[in-house]
């Protein structure tokens, strides 16, 4: 019966490999008729290097629409078998799962891996020959080091229900693995946040900076991430002094540090982890331990060898205990990679590893088990696309990949990543916009942000204009974070960009609406809010059935109230108005 199962549901499921020395074999287990379990073994009589191997099924291109991937941002299309770029997955990037999702949003295939550490290729493609999705994952394409047995599991997911549940379905799964229990999430990581970066870049000034601290602190901002510029004195946007973490800038940085956490705010410090500047004193003392010295911006560290690991580790734990800091952010994890010139070497030559990405998972571990030993509640942001499971056992907070002024990539970078971090929170990239924009246009920025944490990064002492629509927005973002970030989200339309966003906890829904849709309403909350997030004032509400009377009101921007009143929902169409980037707000009577 299982097999029959399987038979039915994924097609010419094979195995494609070129290892003469290792037996391979699938077990496959019907969880039910619509969820699979395929458990790959691997077994040789000695240990060898392996040749890549390949798993494969096809499916039926019935109701089809599109194929989501982790960081694959507006290019959620369907791609041709001759189109070669694969997924590619491992410790440091992207997360090992591919959706296919069909026009009515239903998942259709959702298939993902165990294998979060090391390097696999997968991805779904459509063959035209015979209309069907070709569905693969190849394993040990990067390894070169030798073994003698392996496992891993494929949890394959047909069943018919938004294609978001399927994702959160994988999340936990993973988060199910002893290997892959999540870092603790303490509640500072879901605090708004205010960023150097965006305004400040590298030429950070004490004194603007406390102002600012005092802006955000009045606005609702609780936490300060302290980019790039506050260890160096070089302006010049590049990488050539890290390595050596020494606050030339501040000399007194645990009195700046204090002197911010006295205004109120938690202080991070942004750290770029793999590089080693070549004016650094510590390039000096590693040479020849990097992965390349020919990377764009700086040599890269090899975490292989246990000195790099402890050096690195130390970094962080005497800036904590030294400086008290509240949280890092530690950035360019991507970066340690395999390069053309990387040294595929055994253990041994003073390397412990021969995995670049186990060293990664090890030193990341190693972080985190320190950093949270001498402050159980610290925080730690990793940014898109290292953003996979296996990093949520090192980090809480998951931002989006930098998109400054574009809010529409924010919402659907946001609702990519919190579809699968679970209880890791999600984070915005930092919003910004130009000091003349005008303050409808201003407050999408913020609004697009919203079924994440919002993180600002703007000079606000220049914004003068926008103040108010700032702290109202951000305190109806506090007033509705634990909704915004716990509640049963749903983003619907992937090929549109996510137009719609919703999220319901208990008696309570919130939706944002980004562009002119109407909103599909099957069932109605006894409170219910629309983020009005277009420069057009109807709201359209298309119901299932008559839902009876309710009170509203109308906010603007700055909280202003606009409009109020009873209506009467009936089914069919329902047009309520709103202001631009403004919130509509309803009561059941």
């Amino acid at each position: 019966m299982i097999d029959k199962l399987v038979v039915e549901k994924m097609e010419a499921l094979e195995v494609i490999e070129n290892n003469n020395e290792l037996k391979i074999s699938i077990v496959k287990e019907a969880l039910n008729e619509n969820q699979f379990l395929l458990k790959l073994n691997v077994q040789g009589d000695k240990p060898v290097v392996p040749k890549p191997v390949t798993i494969q099924w096809k499916t039926k291109a019935i109701n089809v629409a599109g194929v989501w991937k982790p960081a694959i941002d507006f290019a959620k299309r369907i791609r041709a078998d001759w189109e070669l770029e694969n997924l590619q997955s491992r410790v440091s990037i992207d997360a090992p799962v591919v959706s296919l999702f069909g026009n009515d949003d239903a998942n259709v295939c959702t298939f993902a891996c165990s294998e979060v550490i090391e390097t696999i290729d997968l991805n779904a493609r459509i063959r035209e020959e015979d209309n069907y999705f070709y569905c693969h994952l190849t394993f040990f394409t990067e390894v070169k080091y030798e073994m003698s047995n392996y496992s891993a599991e494929i949890l394959v997911d047909f069943r018919n229900h938004h294609f978001s549940k399927s994702l959160k379905d994988i999340a936990s799964w993973w988060s199910g693995f002893d290997s892959l229990t999540p870092a603790h999430v303490p509640a500072v990581a879901s605090l708004p946040l205010y960023s150097t970066w965006y305004q400040f870049h590298q030429n950070l000034e004490l004194d603007q900076l406390n102002s600012e601290c005092k802006l955000a602190k009045s606005m609702g901002y609780d936490i300060i991430i302290i980019d790039d510029g506050w260890q160096t004195k070089d302006s010049n946007r590049g990488y050539d002094f890290t390595g050596d973490w020494q606050p030339d800038r501040f000399e007194d940085i645990a009195g700046m540090v204090k002197g911010i956490q006295d205004i109120g705010m938690k202080v991070a410090l942004w750290y770029s982890v793999p590089f080693c500047g070549v004016k650094s004193e510590a390039y000096k003392k590693f040479k020849g331990k990097f992965l390349t010295e020919n990377h764009r911006w700086a040599p890269v560290f090899d975490p292989r060898f246990p000195e790099v690991r402890e050096y690195l580790v130390n970094i962080y734990k005497n800036a904590l205990i030294d400086w008290n800091l509240d949280g890092f952010k530690l950035d360019f994890i991507d970066d340690f990679n395999w390069y053309p010139e990387t040294e595929y070497q055994k253990e041994g030559d003073g390397r412990d590893f021969s995995s670049v990405n186990k060293a990664v998972d090890a030193l990341l571990s190693e972080v985190y088990q320190t950093l949270s030993s001498i402050k159980p509640d610290i925080f730690i942001e990793f940014r898109q696309k290292y953003v996979g499971p296996a990093m949520r056992k090192y980090g809480n907070m998951f931002r989006a990949f930098d998109c400054p002024g574009d809010g529409a990539m924010n919402r659907v970078r946001i609702a990519d990543i919190k579809m699968l971090s679970g209880s890791t929170v999600p984070h915005a990239d930092m919003v910004k916009w130009h000091k003349e924009e005008p303050l409808e246009l201003a407050a999408l920025h913020l609004i697009n942000t919203f079924f994440g944490v919002p993180q600002l990064s703007m000079m606000l002492d220049e914004t003068t204009e926008h103040h108010k629509m700032i702290e109202f927005l951000t305190s109806y973002w506090v007033k509705n974070k634990d909704l915004f970030l716990n509640g049963d989200f749903t983003p619907e339309k992937p090929l549109s960009q996510y137009p719609i966003l919703r999220a319901t906890l208990g008696d309570k829904t919130i939706v944002g609406v980004y562009g002119d849709n109407f909103i599909n309403i099957n069932e109605m909350s006894t409170t219910l809010d629309v983020m009005n997030a277009k420069q057009t004032s109807e709201v359209v509400l298309n119901c299932k059935h008559d839902f009876g009377m309710y009170s509203y009101q109308t906010l603007d921007c700055e909280g202003n109230i606009v409009e109020k009143g009873n209506i009467e929902i009936k089914a069919g169409m329902n047009i309520v108005n709103s202001p631009a980037s403004g919130i509509l707000s309803m009561s059941k009577l």
